[in-house]
């Protein structure tokens, strides 16, 4: 199978038909084999009465429905899972996206230049001080920190290889960083391809101011975990020895400096009148609390299933 296209929904019951149309249109034109999926992600309305209506009609389009509304990233997730196509892509379900940029996506795929390709909608129709604008300030702060030279990480347009899905593991709502997540499995053949995007034509979006705050604290949790998810001690030991020595040498000073002006009977303050020597002691604390923290995480680690997992690229007479 050539391609199959996931979109997850949620409450887009009036857009649903003329995008399958809009696809199907395409899918029939450039002659590929395909799959549309559909993952209903627990709607009030009647997307699934419409999506059941599609696949009577046309028997590539398949679903899948939660029981209630988990998030973009669950459905991503399973939308991944029963994907067959060689080239996997995903959009949103509201019209936005527009599907006469699959073939080319798909040939960026095919071509073996690309692992996965990331649209990048240059000119939106948003509105510019609630969307446009945060969203080039939270582009701009992924690129710095991830190192990943895209324009616009969380355009739901994109094509993957089928190996790059089926390697990594959406979850919370991680959908905004799959780029990050395919690089730190070794998929660096990452690409962006300017799209078109549409001004929404039904309903309302279903994010929130929240995302921006939501997505920089999970940029940090894939940084972190990408880093040192294998060796917590690393971090935090580094971190708490580091914290635990500055401490101890400013008690170690403090003492010294009390037995001086014992020795040669100066006037001195009592440690416990002295800030510093509980600033120490607050450093001396807080370094041990991160050390144990760091091999409390070794130990974790230790009896993780997924300790020594590993992805393979290639072997050579060992099957």
């Amino acid at each position: 199978m050539n391609l199959s296209i996931v979109i997850p929904l949620f409450n887009e019951e009036e857009s649903l038909v003329e995008l399958h149309d809009w696809i199907k249109r395409v899918m029939d034109t450039n002659g590929y084999s395909y799959e549309i999926l559909f993952i209903d992600d627990g709607s009030k309305d009647k997307s699934w009465q419409v999506i059941e209506n599609l696949a009577k009609l046309n028997p590539c389009v398949k679903a899948i429905k939660f029981r209630r509304n988990y998030g973009k990233s669950p459905g991503l997730h399973v939308g991944f899972e029963a994907s067959q196509g060689d080239v996997v892509i995903t959009m949103d379900a509201d019209l936005q996206d527009s599907p006469d940029e699959i073939p080319e996506l798909y040939n960026m795929i095919i071509s073996g230049q690309y692992d996965l390709v990331s649209g990048w909608k240059q000119k939106r129709f948003d509105n510019a001080l609630t969307k446009n604008i945060p969203s080039k300030l939270y582009n701009w702060t992924n690129r710095k920190i991830s190192g990943i030279k895209l324009h616009d990480m969380n355009c739901g347009l994109k094509a993957y290889r089928k190996e790059v899905i089926k390697s990594i593991e959406v979850y919370g709502e991680m959908h905004r960083f799959i780029p990050v997540l395919a690089k730190n499995v070794g998929f660096n053949k990452i690409g962006e391809k300017v799209v078109q995007h549409q001004a929404r034509k039904y309903g309302v979006s279903k994010f929130g101011w929240d995302r921006f705050i939501n997505g920089f604290l999970d940029l940090l949790t894939v940084s972190f975990l990408s880093k040192f998810g294998k060796r917590p001690m690393h971090f935090f030991g580094l971190i708490g020895t580091l914290i635990f020595i500055i401490g101890f040498s400013s008690v170690i000073y403090l003492g010294l400096d009390k037995l001086y002006h014992v020795v040669n009977h100066l006037p001195a303050k009592l440690l416990t009148t002295r800030t510093s020597f509980f600033i120490a002691l607050t450093s001396m604390i807080l370094g041990t609390m991160l050390f144990l923290a760091g091999f409390i995480g070794e130990l974790i680690l230790r009896n993780s299933p997924d300790r020594n997992h590993y992805l393979l690229d290639k072997k050579i007479n060992l099957d």
